[in-house]
């Protein structure tokens, strides 16, 4: 372990020597996951909108990439190894720039019924997906909370919704939702935002590395439901995604959650999946409300909530 963080960190500061520093009045933000799709995307948006940026990766070649990118640092982290995270922290602490953001991207995709999952698959992901977050923010509190900083989650519609053949993924990414509400309450006492952004169907490699860990002819990757896909360039780029992460960490009043879809049927199914839980949770108790008490309800919601974006 001490000689692969040895070589990462001489390669990640090799490649990222020659980018510039930024201006004084730059944001500084930690991205983790940044070597491709969301990640990628997000670490492109924010170096070329004037941030500067703590990208994080798990291999060489990765790191190198980062790193020849204005205002990007890049940094090696796998978020399951508490000793790469005292690493990164002592990185960027020595570095003397704080942290303004911690955007948690970093994350694997998986499939496969409940019996056709291995434990150690299941313990995977939810290490990479739920303890990851939770271990990056516990390190980097103290810095977060000194510059009244903002944290990003990269959630899931699958934190709402729940496809037959994703109960490992979709419990990661349930597990965020929780998460940052209570960060919201905890944190937020203390000056600190937090946010979740909760993507649809783009274009990345999670479903190509899924397939590559499980085996294309496993069970679980065959299992009946929702199949993992190698190729997703038919959905589009994740841009979208990139802009509302910068859209929370620059707006003087962020949002909770910010739902990113790129079709109006996903916009619908995981509204309708909020509305399905609701009425499940109101029926046959000694305490349910009618359909105008509910109504009521939704109204005084609404008169809070921003207009139609378009």
């Amino acid at each position: 372990m001490q000689l692969r963080l040895l070589l990462i960190v001489g390669i990640a500061w090799t490649g990222s020597l020659w980018a510039a520093d930024p201006a004084p009045a730059a944001k500084t933000v930690l991205v983790t996951g940044a070597s491709t799709g969301i990640g990628r995307k997000i670490t492109e948006k924010l170096a070329t909108d004037g941030f500067f940026v703590y990208a994080t990766a798990r291999k060489p070649e990765d790191l190198k990439a980062l790193g020849s990118l204005r205002n990007v640092q890049a940094l090696p982290l796998d978020v399951t190894e508490p000793a790469e995270v005292a690493a990164l922290v002592k990185a960027v602490t020595e570095a003397g720039r704080g942290l303004d953001a911690l955007i948690n991207n970093a994350g694997i995709g998986s499939v496969g019924t409940v019996a056709d999952t291995s434990v150690e698959e299941y313990e995977l992901v939810m290490k990479v997906n739920a303890e990851g977050p939770w271990r990056l923010i516990k390190a980097f509190e103290p810095l977060l909370i000194e510059h009244q900083g903002r944290i990003v989650n990269i959630g899931s519609i699958s934190g709402i919704l729940a496809r037959e053949n994703m109960p490992t993924y979709a419990m990661s990414k349930h597990a965020l939702e929780a998460l940052t509400d209570s960060l919201a309450v905890d944190l937020g006492r203390r000056g600190v935002k937090v946010s979740i952004v909760e993507p649809g169907n783009y274009n990345s490699a999670i479903g190509k590395n899924a397939i590559a860990r499980l085996g294309a002819g496993s069970a679980a990757v065959n299992s009946t439901g929702y199949k993992a896909s190698a190729d997703r360039s038919n959905f589009k780029e994740p841009d979208e995604v990139a802009a509302a992460v910068e859209q929370a960490l620059t707006e003087p009043t962020p949002k909770r959650r910010y739902l990113v879809v790129p079709n109006a049927q996903e916009a619908e199914i995981t509204i309708r999946k909020q509305i399905e839980q609701l009425v499940q949770l109101n029926e046959g108790q000694p305490y349910s409300y009618d359909r105008t008490a509910l109504v009521k309800m939704l109204d005084e919601a609404l008169a809070t909530a921003r207009p139609p974006a378009h």
